[in-house]
Protein backbone atom coordinates (compact mmCIF):
# COMPACT_ATOMS: atom_id res chain seq x y z
CA UNK A 1 0.00 0.00 0.00
CA UNK A 2 1.42 3.09 -0.97
CA UNK A 3 1.00 6.24 2.15
CA UNK A 4 -0.06 9.65 0.96
CA UNK A 5 2.27 11.19 4.06
CA UNK A 6 4.33 13.68 2.24
CA UNK A 7 7.88 14.67 3.25
CA UNK A 8 10.86 16.44 2.10
CA UNK A 9 13.18 15.06 -0.14
CA UNK A 10 16.64 15.51 0.53
CA UNK A 11 19.66 15.98 -1.86
CA UNK A 12 20.78 12.49 -1.55
CA UNK A 13 17.03 11.47 -3.10
CA UNK A 14 16.77 13.96 -6.31
CA UNK A 15 18.11 11.33 -8.88
CA UNK A 16 14.98 9.16 -7.14
CA UNK A 17 12.71 11.98 -7.39
CA UNK A 18 13.39 13.41 -10.83
CA UNK A 19 13.30 9.75 -12.26
CA UNK A 20 9.51 9.60 -10.73
CA UNK A 21 8.83 13.02 -13.09
CA UNK A 22 11.15 11.59 -15.79
CA UNK A 23 8.33 8.69 -16.14
CA UNK A 24 4.96 10.74 -14.92
CA UNK A 25 5.87 13.78 -18.20
CA UNK A 26 6.82 10.95 -20.58
CA UNK A 27 3.15 11.37 -22.28
CA UNK A 28 2.81 14.91 -20.97
CA UNK A 29 1.88 17.03 -24.18
CA UNK A 30 4.31 20.18 -23.94
CA UNK A 31 7.00 17.65 -22.57
CA UNK A 32 6.73 15.68 -25.82
CA UNK A 33 6.31 18.22 -28.46
CA UNK A 34 10.07 19.80 -27.01
CA UNK A 35 11.32 16.30 -26.98
CA UNK A 36 9.50 14.11 -29.61
CA UNK A 37 11.92 11.21 -29.87
CA UNK A 38 11.81 9.18 -26.72
CA UNK A 39 15.67 9.05 -26.44
CA UNK A 40 15.93 12.97 -26.62
CA UNK A 41 13.18 12.86 -23.92
CA UNK A 42 15.17 10.50 -21.94
CA UNK A 43 18.29 11.97 -22.21
CA UNK A 44 17.53 16.05 -21.80
CA UNK A 45 14.40 15.86 -19.22
CA UNK A 46 16.15 15.16 -16.05
CA UNK A 47 18.43 17.84 -16.42
CA UNK A 48 15.45 20.00 -17.60
CA UNK A 49 13.38 19.16 -14.28
CA UNK A 50 17.28 19.92 -12.09
CA UNK A 51 16.79 23.45 -13.73
CA UNK A 52 13.12 23.81 -13.60
CA UNK A 53 12.92 22.94 -10.26
CA UNK A 54 15.78 21.50 -8.93
CA UNK A 55 16.17 24.55 -6.31
CA UNK A 56 13.19 23.45 -4.28
CA UNK A 57 16.23 20.42 -3.14
CA UNK A 58 18.24 23.02 -1.58
CA UNK A 59 15.04 25.33 -0.75
CA UNK A 60 12.45 23.25 0.88
CA UNK A 61 10.50 23.29 -2.09
CA UNK A 62 10.94 19.16 -3.12
CA UNK A 63 8.24 16.72 -1.56
CA UNK A 64 8.22 13.18 -1.93
CA UNK A 65 4.82 11.14 -1.31
CA UNK A 66 5.01 7.53 -0.98
CA UNK A 67 8.40 5.42 -1.60
CA UNK A 68 9.48 7.69 -4.31
CA UNK A 69 5.85 7.25 -5.90
CA UNK A 70 5.14 10.84 -6.31
CA UNK A 71 7.66 14.12 -6.33
CA UNK A 72 6.66 18.00 -6.36
CA UNK A 73 9.47 20.42 -6.90
CA UNK A 74 8.10 23.79 -5.86
CA UNK A 75 10.01 26.93 -5.53
CA UNK A 76 9.04 29.08 -2.42
CA UNK A 77 9.02 32.95 -2.77
CA UNK A 78 12.18 35.08 -4.08
CA UNK A 79 13.25 31.22 -5.76
CA UNK A 80 13.27 31.41 -9.69
CA UNK A 81 14.67 28.37 -12.08
CA UNK A 82 17.77 28.26 -13.21
CA UNK A 83 16.89 30.44 -16.42
CA UNK A 84 20.73 30.00 -18.08
CA UNK A 85 20.63 26.53 -17.25
CA UNK A 86 17.03 26.19 -19.25
CA UNK A 87 18.06 27.94 -22.11
CA UNK A 88 21.24 26.30 -22.91
CA UNK A 89 19.79 23.03 -22.58
CA UNK A 90 16.75 23.66 -24.60
CA UNK A 91 19.10 25.34 -27.66
CA UNK A 92 20.72 22.11 -27.07
CA UNK A 93 18.33 19.92 -27.17
CA UNK A 94 14.71 20.78 -28.03
CA UNK A 95 13.23 19.63 -31.76
CA UNK A 96 13.48 22.58 -34.27
CA UNK A 97 9.61 23.23 -34.05
CA UNK A 98 9.63 23.72 -30.36
CA UNK A 99 12.77 26.29 -30.88
CA UNK A 100 11.18 28.13 -33.38
CA UNK A 101 7.82 28.59 -31.36
CA UNK A 102 9.28 28.12 -28.05
CA UNK A 103 10.80 31.92 -27.27
CA UNK A 104 7.54 33.16 -27.77
CA UNK A 105 5.64 30.59 -25.47
CA UNK A 106 8.38 31.56 -22.66
CA UNK A 107 7.57 34.95 -22.96
CA UNK A 108 3.49 34.35 -22.61
CA UNK A 109 4.50 32.13 -19.47
CA UNK A 110 6.96 35.06 -17.87
CA UNK A 111 3.52 37.44 -18.20
CA UNK A 112 1.39 35.15 -16.37
CA UNK A 113 3.65 34.68 -13.04
CA UNK A 114 2.23 36.67 -10.18
CA UNK A 115 3.92 39.81 -9.21
CA UNK A 116 3.47 39.53 -5.77
CA UNK A 117 5.72 36.93 -3.99
CA UNK A 118 4.01 33.51 -4.30
CA UNK A 119 5.31 29.53 -4.34
CA UNK A 120 5.84 28.41 -8.07
CA UNK A 121 5.30 24.80 -8.66
CA UNK A 122 7.09 23.96 -11.93
CA UNK A 123 6.64 20.35 -11.60
CA UNK A 124 4.22 17.87 -10.23
CA UNK A 125 4.03 14.12 -10.90
CA UNK A 126 3.26 10.77 -9.74
CA UNK A 127 4.41 7.59 -10.97
CA UNK A 128 2.08 5.80 -13.86
CA UNK A 129 2.14 3.28 -11.40
CA UNK A 130 0.71 4.93 -8.74
CA UNK A 131 -1.55 7.42 -10.51
CA UNK A 132 -5.36 7.47 -9.43
CA UNK A 133 -4.31 6.96 -5.81
CA UNK A 134 -4.82 10.65 -4.56
CA UNK A 135 -1.32 11.53 -4.25
CA UNK A 136 -0.93 14.08 -6.91
CA UNK A 137 -3.54 15.87 -4.28
CA UNK A 138 -1.58 15.44 -1.00
CA UNK A 139 1.59 16.93 -2.43
CA UNK A 140 -0.57 20.00 -3.43
CA UNK A 141 -1.96 20.26 0.17
CA UNK A 142 1.54 19.81 1.47
CA UNK A 143 2.08 23.18 0.34
CA UNK A 144 -1.35 24.91 -0.17
CA UNK A 145 -1.56 24.65 3.35
CA UNK A 146 1.15 26.67 3.56
CA UNK A 147 0.31 29.09 1.45
CA UNK A 148 -3.25 29.30 3.66
CA UNK A 149 -1.03 29.69 6.70
CA UNK A 150 1.23 32.32 5.88
CA UNK A 151 -1.22 34.20 3.77
CA UNK A 152 0.89 33.88 0.21
CA UNK A 153 -0.59 32.97 -3.30
CA UNK A 154 0.65 29.54 -5.52
CA UNK A 155 1.21 29.51 -9.01
CA UNK A 156 1.34 26.55 -12.04
CA UNK A 157 0.75 26.31 -15.03
CA UNK A 158 -0.20 23.31 -16.09
CA UNK A 159 0.92 21.52 -19.54
CA UNK A 160 -1.54 18.71 -19.75
CA UNK A 161 -5.03 19.66 -19.98
CA UNK A 162 -6.27 16.33 -18.18
CA UNK A 163 -4.54 17.80 -14.95
CA UNK A 164 -6.41 20.95 -14.67
CA UNK A 165 -9.39 19.57 -12.69
CA UNK A 166 -7.15 18.12 -10.46
CA UNK A 167 -5.57 21.78 -9.85
CA UNK A 168 -9.22 23.73 -9.29
CA UNK A 169 -10.00 21.18 -7.07
CA UNK A 170 -7.20 22.99 -4.78
CA UNK A 171 -8.00 26.53 -5.48
CA UNK A 172 -6.18 27.18 -8.46
CA UNK A 173 -7.84 29.07 -11.29
CA UNK A 174 -7.56 29.60 -14.71
CA UNK A 175 -5.90 33.40 -15.35
CA UNK A 176 -5.66 32.66 -19.73
CA UNK A 177 -3.99 30.54 -21.96
CA UNK A 178 -0.29 30.24 -23.61
CA UNK A 179 -0.33 29.29 -26.60
CA UNK A 180 1.88 30.11 -30.03
CA UNK A 181 2.48 28.24 -33.33
CA UNK A 182 3.03 24.89 -33.57
CA UNK A 183 2.83 24.71 -29.21
CA UNK A 184 0.03 22.52 -26.79
CA UNK A 185 -1.78 25.30 -24.56
CA UNK A 186 -0.44 25.62 -21.44
CA UNK A 187 -2.90 26.48 -18.99
CA UNK A 188 -1.44 29.10 -16.13
CA UNK A 189 -3.62 29.32 -13.11
CA UNK A 190 -3.52 31.23 -9.38
CA UNK A 191 -4.51 29.96 -6.16
CA UNK A 192 -5.27 33.02 -3.88
CA UNK A 193 -4.71 31.55 -0.06
CA UNK A 194 -7.33 30.94 1.88
CA UNK A 195 -8.87 32.24 5.10
CA UNK A 196 -8.36 29.53 7.64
Amino acid sequence: MTTKTVRNATLAEEAAAIATLTLAFSTDPATRWTWPRAHDYLDAFPRFAKAFGGAGFTRGGAHIVGDHAGTALWLPPGVEPDGAALGELMRATASPQSMSDGLQVMRQMESHHPSEPHWFLPLIGIDPKHQGKGLGGALLAHVTDICDRDSVPAYLESSNPRNVPLYQRHGFEITGEIQYGSSPTIVPMLRRPRRL
